[in-house]
């Protein structure tokens, strides 16, 4: 999911120095160039500590998350848990909806839900900066629905989300995945709060009913040069972390803090996490939300399901109480996180996702 993202630099210029602004919160991104380059500078992180007992291990990991969600806002966790038979599940169902005659998607075009970012978002439906093609993917979105919550209390929200027909197991399918993803979120909300030296337990009340989104999306073999398309464009997610499932193939890249695309390819074993602006925001800053995009060259088709995690919508986005001080003030009005949402959704949408 990404914000309005406008290229101000010279458009023709694709392999020099060109510069992004970030809409949604007013940055302004200088990049050196538009060829990615492989480097080490996402870290792998065990997480297996998180399950301990003890609390020192639990804290022990929680200090590389946060060295690595304020330096760069991304990185490999390995270790998790998850089942690997649910992720390649997953991506079969993917390849099914996806195969799918277009007039068939389209059933459950996007577009027939205006306020919510759920259903089918088509191919070459996005161009936000500038390039000759439109982005190469396309998606399928579904929303979190209590009735697949382990915990939850409330089965009465009634869900958003809109399915194809003639799928059996399809939804079934794609919510076994969700629901291992939406607890170990909820895991690792105990462990960015520790990241931030709060109580362990500070984000608790706010991951009962929460935001959790996720979609699966289709990239084919893109022959166009990296200057005239993108699979997907540079963008930053906008709840508080997401969790991405890579297939096999490489495409992914972060955008660093000297303006340089990097390579994130697939770990074997390995889950990407990535912030979002909301926790940028609850964090004041401290924790960043990085540009990322998706250039498939790999030759093959390519698939991927990221897992957007955020706060229950009536949760006040407010600064955690230690990122913020009398010499670091709140740089962000307080909202809830419906309202912010809605407006990052919205404006998602209107750009032609």
């Amino acid at each position: 999911m990404s914000p309005v993202i406008t290229e101000v630099a010279d458009k023709l210029a694709r392999e020099s120095s060109y510069t992004l602004r970030l809409d949604n919160i007013g940055q302004t991104v200088q990049v050196s160039s538009n060829i990615s380059r492989t480097a080490d500078e996402i870290p792998i992180i065990d997480i297996s500590g998180a399950f301990s007992d003890r609390y020192e291990d639990r804290k022990a990991v929680a200090e590389h998350v946060r060295e690595a969600s304020s330096r760069i806002g991304f990185f490999y966790m390995v270790n998790h848990g998850i089942d690997p038979e649910c992720q390649k599940d997953t991506f079969e169902q993917a390849r099914r909806f996806f195969s799918l005659p277009e007039e068939k998607k389209m059933e459950i075009y996007t577009g027939l839900v205006p306020d919510e970012y759920v259903g089918y978002h088509p191919l070459l439906t996005s161009n936000r900066d500038g390039r000759k093609h439109s982005d190469l993917s396309e998606a399928f979105n579904w929303a979190y629905d209590a009735e697949f919550d382990p915990i939850a209390t409330d089965n009465t929200r009634p869900s958003i989300s809109i399915w194809p027909s003639g799928l059996p197991g399809f939804r079934e399918t794609l919510y076994a995945y969700h629901t291992q993803l939406l607890t170990l979120a909820r895991r690792m909300s105990r462990v960015f709060a520790l990241a931030l030296h709060m109580p362990e337990n500070y984000f608790d009340e706010y991951v009962q009913h929460p935001e959790a989104a996720m979609r699966v999306l289709h990239y084919p073999a893109q022959e166009a040069s990296v200057d005239d398309q993108n699979g997907i464009g540079p963008h930053t997610d906008f709840e508080c972390f997401t969790i991405v499932t890579q297939d096999e193939n490489n495409g992914l890249e972060v955008l660093s803090k000297s303006g340089e695309w990097i390579k994130a390819p697939p770990v074997p074993g390995a889950l990407v996490v990535n912030i979002a602006d909301c926790f940028m925001r609850q964090t004041n800053n401290f924790f960043v939300s990085t540009i990322h995009r998706v250039i498939n060259k790999s030759g093959k088709e390519r698939y991927s399901a990221p897992f957007f995690f955020g706060f229950d919508r009536e949760t006040l986005v407010e600064p955690v109480p230690s990122c913020v001080s009398e010499e670091n003030p709140a740089k962000y009005p307080v909202v809830t996180f419906g309202e912010y949402y809605r407006w990052r959704a919205s404006t998602a949408k209107t750009d032609g996702l």
